[in-house]
């Protein structure tokens, strides 16, 4: 189940969520579906489905090398640490961890694209996108957390 949610993110992310767009910001459904996994499981499965994440996301992007493989199994595995002794149905500490992990991301992103050669004159640009992206990613976990509760209880 865990890799039919991931496939359908990539396929959202790779085709459909542009439209989204706002001021050139879109959410990550990637990162969400990764968080949402990583927060259920120990911290070396979070580590392989964000590896796995991270590696379709650097196949469907041009220039980025490793970059988001590197950055989305950090992510992975620090939204599994950081969910350790909580619930993992709670939705302001899943929010909370998804705006946390998403800025993590896009500093571990950016890190590993100057490596590579990256200009870095266009930090306080990514750096507003980060922030606004950490929102629409909270909003987006909190939608998703709320559409499947209320499924689960029609189903009941």
């Amino acid at each position: 189940m865990a890799a039919a949610w991931l496939s359908l993110a990539i396929i959202a992310q790779a085709t459909l969520v542009h439209a989204l767009a706002i001021r050139s910001v879109v959410p990550s459904f990637v990162l969400v579906v990764v968080v949402w996994y990583a927060i259920r499981v120990d911290a070396r499965r979070a580590a392989v489905y964000g590896l796995v994440a991270g590696l379709c996301e650097d196949a469907l992007s041009a220039g980025t090398g490793a970059a988001w493989m590197i950055s989305t199994c950090s992510s992975a595995i620090v939204a599994s640490m950081l969910s350790r002794g909580f619930f993992s149905d709670s939705i302001p500490l899943v929010s909370a961890i998804t705006v946390l992990v998403t800025l993590l991301r896009a500093l571990i992103f950016w890190a590993a694209m100057a490596l590579g050669g990256y200009p870095p004159g266009l930090g306080s640009m990514h750096l507003r996108e980060a922030l606004f992206e950490s929102l629409l990613n909270g909003a987006v976990v909190v939608a998703a957390m709320l559409t499947v509760r209320r499924f689960d209880a029609l189903r009941r």
